[in-house]
């Protein structure tokens, strides 16, 4: 039999735990319709939703039909429980959306869609209280499409289902009608949102939207192999702590071990102790959990929500969070240290809670998202340990980001430790979070190191230097790394990163950022200018003002510290008429963020906790090295700066004699730095003889370095391929110089223009022997060469070969060689010709049956190359 776990989400109050009891009646699960108003209803079983007639925990709930299995979760409707909602979501095949009739689309509506379209749900719509006065079908559905989605379509009307596709289309022409099974196809793409209508608690509409998730609904499919996610933590009446997670691939066997990281990267593996299926308050113990279904698990104690188990991958951050932190003031006499292990417990079965010990403020704090939270967390901490506590001083949650690309660099070097780390910090758009990723060649730094940085990267809330806020909208990227084959652990390859952002952030044009609601605003019309003040005075936007009957209403977006004390205003100036709506809409800049800086005083070089400074190693034991001095002690090239600062001006400031022959070994660690490790052939003096003779400095190593395309346009015959093929011709290059390098043995490298290459990266790779190079946008070759000519020009026996008189007296003022586009390809032809000639040779040898030499000997022999 099918199974699916489905979802209703819904603004407070539309009636959703009503359907979900009406769900349960008319599959025949409950023999009797309970209430939210009777305080009986099967799945608000905990004591603080049935007094508040609320929902707000998610709960599960298991029936059947005839061709169908639920596991029906039902989940909090308030706003201040919404990030409940979002975690269920992780876990859904299909979702279904409540809306009331006589309500229509909420601002809460949209966002909870916003949600399923994130975490890409299959939806159903169903409207309900339509037996209320002033439900309008016909309203509602053009409220929807406008809203929500334009797909957003009545079940009933076939010709609109079959406009959503094409092949639906011809098919509906063809026959007059479409099937479930292309129906079915539509929801699961979300090509099709259907939408039904009724009444739950008179039962209407009810058997049609439990027939449709028969016919219209498709069986997920899942791996072999075991995975599973995570998405609620809570106890039992016992004090027994339940892990809810989904089964996404293979099955759970109670009593076997479980392998699971936790969220400070700990390797764990711990018994399964039980498997319980829940349905309300009851639950049936299980010894198999086969992929597709919901369970909890008993034994492993430290899952946390979001844990990604076995080859299950783990999802991003959350959408909803909250945007306030209060103090939470504890009884006389109770103490912080000892109170606030146990206020963790409820951090785990709310991770968005974020209670901690703020070190500045000295308070214990907790991030809610408003007030009947308060006041529901106050009951919990009262239910579980017995404590009467308060809430106050109210603090808007601000965020930091970046205006500008950075490289940080971390260096932890105190006695027998070693790790260097240098990360990119590039901002993102908002809305995007923190991104983690790597650019680093695992040739560079081992893959296990790489990871093991991802890990500490993750795990750690990385703050700004404004205010010491939670930076946001950043992505960091591990661009080199560099450990000690005996003196590093994994603890350097946390410090080493965790020192690197903060160092990249010392550095960056950071901005503050405060959160915004997306606000309804209505007041009687007399009243609007006021409003407007207001809101203009609040640092806000809005839309021109819209006529509502006796209102005036306005929509728009104002800083959540402005506004959120905002209705007590409201009722005085409208004399109680006022409505006002919010919805947190996300993090923007800060109206006011000098003055948020100056009042919070936060000071970034004295954060022991989050230091920008690097530790090395002097003498034997560590140093402390400011922030703003790393990069003259950092061991690793830099990765943004290398290009700017080698590029060197044309006429060459005047340095000390003894540094302009730099040792074998620097030497070699430019060449490595620029093209990767090379196989060198190891010199060997002759054996001593009593001959006189005269001693000679060593033959420098040769270089030639090729323009690429100054090339390509200066030859004819490759010049015409490239206006037909650009590629082919860069092909037929490369395969003349390595023709070439065969015959005249030297160090080849070909430099490829990529400067108008729209996000080129740059790359280096190796062809048939030769180094080839391709520059990064903005990045021209005669730039990319001049700097290179720069490094080696005077320690190498250096060619520059190009027509780019740029490049060439730049050579020139090197002291390198330089040979045009014309004397390279004659030079080509030459060599074509004698290899011509020793072809002939050997086979004339081969005739008369002399010895045989190979090409190369023989051109060796005859052309007396070294």
């Amino acid at each position: 039999m099918k199974h699916l776990n489905i979802g209703i989400f819904a603004q407070v109050d539309a009636g959703k735990t009503t359907l979900s009891e009406a769900l349960l009646y008319c599959s025949g699960q409950l023999r009797k319709l309970g209430r939210v108003d009777h305080k009986d209803s099967f799945l608000d079983t905990h004591g603080l939703e049935r007094s508040r007639g609320i929902t707000i925990f998610s709960k599960e709930a298991r029936f059947q039909t005839d061709q169908l299995s639920i596991t029906l979760l039902d989940t909090p409707g308030h706003i201040d429980f919404s990030p409940e909602a979002e975690r269920t979501m992780q876990v859904l095949d299909y979702g279904i959306l409540l809306i009331s009739g006589t309500d229509s689309v909420q601002p809460h509506t949209q966002t909870l869609w916003k949600l399923l379209r994130r975490y890409h749900i299959p939806t159903f719509l169903f409207f309900n209280k339509m037996d209320l006065p002033g439900a309008d079908r016909e309203q509602l559905l053009r409220d929807a499409k406008k809203l929500l989605d334009p797909a957003c379509t009545d079940i009933a009307d076939q010709e609109a289902i079959a406009l959503c596709e094409e092949d639906v289309m011809e098919y509906y022409l063809e026959t007059g009608e479409v099937t479930d099974g292309q129906i079915a196809d539509l929801v699961a793409r979300q090509l099709l949102f259907p939408c039904f209508f009724g009444s739950a608690l008179k039962l209407e509409g009810v058997d049609t939207l439990l027939s449709a998730l028969e016919r219209y609904t498709l069986q997920p499919h899942y791996g072999e192999e075991f995975a599973a996610r995570v998405f609620k933590i809570s106890r039992d009446a016992q004090g027994n702590r339940l892990s809810f997670l989904k089964v996404t691939g293979g099955s759970l066997q109670v009593r076997s071990l479980l392998r699971y990281k936790t969220a400070e990267g700990e390797e764990l593996e711990e018994k399964i102790t039980q498997l319980r299926q829940y349905s309300g308050a009851s639950f049936t113990q299980v010894d198999s959990v086969p992929a597709g279904q919901i369970c909890a698990v008993l034994g492993p104690g430290a899952l946390a929500i979001g844990s990604a188990l076995g080859a299950a991958q783990k999802t991003g951050d959350p959408l909803l969070t909250p945007v306030m932190s209060y103090r939470i003031r504890l009884p006389i006499g109770a103490d912080d240290r000892v109170i606030l292990p146990k206020l963790k417990q409820l951090e785990e079965e709310d991770p968005q809670l974020q209670i901690l010990w703020d070190e500045q403020l000295r308070q214990l704090r907790a991030r809610l998202m408003g007030q009947v939270q308060i006041e529901v967390l106050q009951s919990l901490i009262r239910e579980r340990f017995d404590l009467e506590v308060t809430m106050d001083s109210p603090m808007v949650s601000y965020r930091e980001t970046i205006a500008n690309t950075v490289e940080g660099v971390g260096h932890f070097e105190p006695l027998r430790h070693y790790a260097e780390v240098h990360l990119i910090l590039e901002p993102l758009p908002r809305g995007s979070g923190l991104q983690l990723g790597s650019i680093c060649s695992e040739d560079a730094l081992d893959r296990n190191w790489q990871r093991l940085i991802m890990t500490h990267l993750s795990e750690k809330t990385h703050l700004g230097v404004l205010t010491g806020s939670p930076i946001t909208d950043v992505k960091i990227s591990l661009a080199a790394g560099r450990a000690h084959i005996k003196h590093t652990e994994g603890g350097d390859f946390r410090q080493a990163p965790y020192r690197a952002v903060r160092q990249g952030l010392m550095q960056a044009e950071s901005l503050l950022l405060e959160p915004f609601y997306r606000f309804t605003l209505k007041v009687p019309t007399g009243q609007i200018g006021r409003a407007i003040q207001d809101i203009k005075t609040m640092g806000g936007r809005f839309d021109p003002p819209e006529q509502e009957g006796d209102l005036s209403v306005l929509q728009g977006f104002a800083p959540v510290s402005e506004l959120q004390d905002y209705m007590s205003q409201l009722i005085s100036y409208t004399a109680g008429k006022g409505q006002l709506s919010c919805q947190v809409s996300g993090y923007e800049a800060c109206h006011n963020a000098q003055k948020v800086i100056e009042t919070m005083g936060y000071d970034a070089e004295s954060d022991l906790q989050n230091s920008p400074d690097s530790v090395f190693c002097s003498h034997g034991a560590g140093i402390n090295i400011k922030w703003d001095q790393v990069f003259s002690h950092m061991h690793l090239e830099s990765v943004l700066r290398e290009k700017k600062e080698d590029r060197l001006p044309l006429s060459p400031p005047p340095v000390r004699r003894q540094n302009l022959d730099l040792d074998e070994k620097e030497l070699q660690k430019i060449i490595e730095r620029e093209f990767g490790p090379e196989k060198r052939i190891l010199y060997r003096p002759p054996a001593a003889t009593s001959s006189p003779h005269v001693e000679l400095p060593p033959r420098k190593n040769e270089y030639l370095i090729v323009d690429g395309y100054n090339m390509i346009f200066a030859w004819d015959g490759l010049r015409q391929q490239a206006q037909e093929d650009l590629a082919g011709a860069r092909e037929r290059l490369l395969d003349l110089l390595s023709n070439y390098r065969g015959f005249h043995p030297c160090e080849l490298v070909v430099v490829f223009d990529s400067y108008r290459v729209k996000g080129g990266l740059g790359s280096k790779t190796k062809y048939n022997g030769l180094r080839v190079v391709y520059t990064k946008e903005n990045e021209s070759a005669d730039l990319y060469i001049e700097a290179l000519v720069g490094r080696i020009g005077r320690n190498y026996a250096v060619k520059v070969a190009t027509s780019d008189a740029l490049i060439q007296l730049s050579a020139l003022r090197s002291g390198v060689l330089r040979i045009s586009a014309k004397e390279l390809l004659d030079q080509i032809e030459r060599t074509d010709e004698q290899i011509a000639q020793v072809i002939k040779q050997l086979r004339l040898e081969a005739q008369r049956g002399d010895k045989v030499f190979s090409p190369m000997q023989q051109l060796k022999k005859e052309t007396d190359i070294p």
